[in-house]
């Protein structure tokens, strides 16, 4: 299969060209071998980044009838899907913004690399990048952290045409779900719609004004809940081209990633995007070296920390010390004990190796996959207390607490490796 063009997107008023001259076709960058086929920022947590790319991007139900549609759309309604439905236009007599139609699929490409600097890539900048060895593809995106519904958000504006070729197969393909995004719709992590309270087709406040919930999005970059268009992005304030997709593919992503980091400017942070266990971690617990694992007294420390915050409320994206998330309890309470865990569940979950359930010790953390939107997902994550006990922080509305363990949609359990833990990027 041959990558196709990737089509400029029309906000940038000259087709194929972004903002300061830079080409949204960036295949053009790329070294060619065999034919082979960038409100005010707030720093991004790029270390909370290391995740498994799936951007699977699904509206769960149809919107209400009769909502208003404030974008409009001058395009043929796509077929309907299960994955998405066209939101219906309401019947008006004022003017409204023409939507383009969202290009369609060609070619995929799996990501491996998400670049961040502090001020826009130039072309010169890509084309270094782009003629690295081993790199397939590369994507602009606008990212920075915005205020939703009162909560801080990590999001990204993207172009919805060429940003869904970067997402697996059942989500690229669905037309009407992209076509939505692009015609201003919110695209929202089921983390946050379902644990945060976000629920599908709510209005929420944004930074300039009301935006509408038409999607879970669970982009698989941890930190990153929210997905707009580049249109909307630039309404809200995002900067622009500061974020690279890099597709890869067929190289060694941690060499990459210091190659990367060499030829950009100082201050960029490249996070590596669906992580691999290293071959340790592939073996059984018996098999690390002596040493590998928590003591028992950091095990009795981590717990006790934990116990302490018995009772304190679920806040999405909370670190403590008075509210918490699930990893944000896992985090905080590891710390205490000084294991440096990293902050997101898809990181979490390569933090040592995986151990039958029935082999549980106390302070092993357990996972689940409870995401309908990406059954691959990691989605939550609790601490064993031991004895068919856990400690977790379960969602909006709750607190933390300790609760029997159950095992629908259950992931595994992972034996913490302090060294394991803090190698996590």
């Amino acid at each position: 299969m041959h990558p196709p063009p990737l089509h400029g997107h029309p906000m940038y008023g000259h087709p194929g060209q972004g903002p300061g001259g830079i080409r949204q076709d960036l295949t053009f960058l790329v070294k060619s071998r065999k034919r082979r086929d960038p409100v005010k920022l707030v720093p991004f947590i790029v270390v909370a980044l290391v995740a498994v790319l799936t951007a699977d991007v699904l509206l769960l139900a149809q919107p209400p009838q009769g909502e208003p549609d404030g974008a409009g759309a001058a395009h043929p309604t796509p077929r309907q899907t299960l994955l998405a439905e066209r939101r219906p236009r309401k019947q008006t007599t004022t003017p409204v913004r023409t939507v383009k139609p969202v290009a369609p699929l060609r070619k995929l490409h799996k990501p491996n690399l998400f670049v961040l600097t502090r001020k826009p890539f130039t072309e010169a900048q890509l084309r270094k990048v782009g003629r690295l060895r081993g790199v397939r593809a590369l994507e602009l995106a606008d990212a920075a952290s915005i205020t939703l519904d009162g909560k801080r958000v990590q999001t990204l504006a993207v172009d919805p045409s060429t940003f869904r070729a970067y997402t697996p197969k059942v989500t690229a393909s669905s037309d009407p779900l992209w076509q939505n995004v692009a015609a201003g719709d919110v695209a929202v992590s089921f983390v946050l719609g379902n644990d945060g309270g976000l629920s599908l087709h709510r209005q929420v406040r944004g930074p300039a004004g009301t935006m509408r919930i038409g999607a879970y999005a669970t982009t698989g970059f941890g930190a990153v809940d929210a997905v707009v268009s580049k249109e909307v992005g630039r309404t809200l304030g995002l900067p622009r081209d500061n974020a690279l997709i890099v597709s890869a593919p067929a190289a060694d992503t941690a060499a990459l990633r210091s190659r990367i980091l060499k030829v950009l400017p100082k201050g960029t942070q490249v996070a590596s995007v669906n992580p691999v266990l290293p071959q340790p971690q592939q073996q059984t617990a018996r098999n690390w070296p002596a040493g590998s694992f928590m003591t028992v007294e950091q095990v009795h420390v981590a717990l006790r920390a934990a116990a302490s915050k018995l009772g304190r409320p679920y806040v999405w994206g909370a670190e403590g010390p008075n509210t918490f998330d699930c990893s944000g309890l896992v985090q905080w309470a590891f710390a205490q004990a000084g294991v440096r865990m990293p902050r997101v569940t898809h990181q979490q979950w390569v933090t040592g190796p995986q151990v039958p359930l029935s082999q549980a010790q106390p302070g092993d953390l357990i996972f689940w996959r409870s995401d309908p939107t990406n059954p691959d997902y990691i989605s939550h994550v609790a601490i064993y207390w031991g004895n068919g006990q856990m400690i977790q922080a379960p969602r909006t509305g709750d607190v933390v607490k300790i609760s029997k363990v159950y095992t629908k949609n259950l992931a595994g359990v992972v034996r913490v490796s302090p060294i394991a833990a803090s190698r996590v990027r």
